[in-house]
């Protein structure tokens, strides 16, 4: 059995027993989240979400790349949100990559180097930062006044807040 196969068999288990509203593609709490994919960062039990709440944005580091800068705008634009939480982590596969050498590395496998930032990093507080900066300043996202940003400590639960 494969991943996708067991996945398939919990889905049919569990059946229609999700808790929420999904009646509407407007989050209810006017919010969105960005973070990282790391499997450790359970987004709706750390915040005790329901379904039809929240956005829940997700890439490699949680970081304010174009896409999600793209993705942010029509949730606030069409879709009505109007708070950003950011949430980085600790022990984050980013720490563990450099930009040049990842990007060294898909050039010598693929025959070209990708054109797209790895966002590497090694200080979690600053990337947090970094990811504000950008999302403070895109004239695309209109609602820039409710945005903050936390470091998740994936060993505890704990959030902190980054200023």
């Amino acid at each position: 059995m494969t991943s996708i196969d067991e996945l398939l068999r919990r889905n049919d288990e569990l059946g229609n027993a999700v808790p929420g509203d999904r009646s509407s593609p407007m989050p209810s709490m006017k919010v969105a989240i960005l973070t990282c994919m790391d499997s450790r960062i359970r987004v709706f039990e750390i915040f005790g979400l329901q379904q039809g709440e929240a956005h829940v944005l997700r890439n490699a580091g949680g970081v304010v790349t174009d896409d999600m800068i793209r993705s942010l705008a029509l949730s606030q634009r069409k879709l009505g949100t109007r708070e950003v939480l950011l949430v980085h982590h600790t022990n984050c596969g980013l720490e563990l990559v450099t930009e040049d050498a990842f990007k060294d590395e898909l050039e010598q496998d693929a025959g070209m180097r990708p054109t797209w930032s790895v966002e590497a990093f090694r200080e979690v507080k600053d990337s947090v930062r970094n990811s504000m900066n950008r999302l403070r300043h895109s004239p695309f996202v209109p609602y820039r006044e409710n945005v903050r940003g936390f470091v998740y400590d994936v060993h505890t639960g704990a959030l902190t807040e980054v200023v």
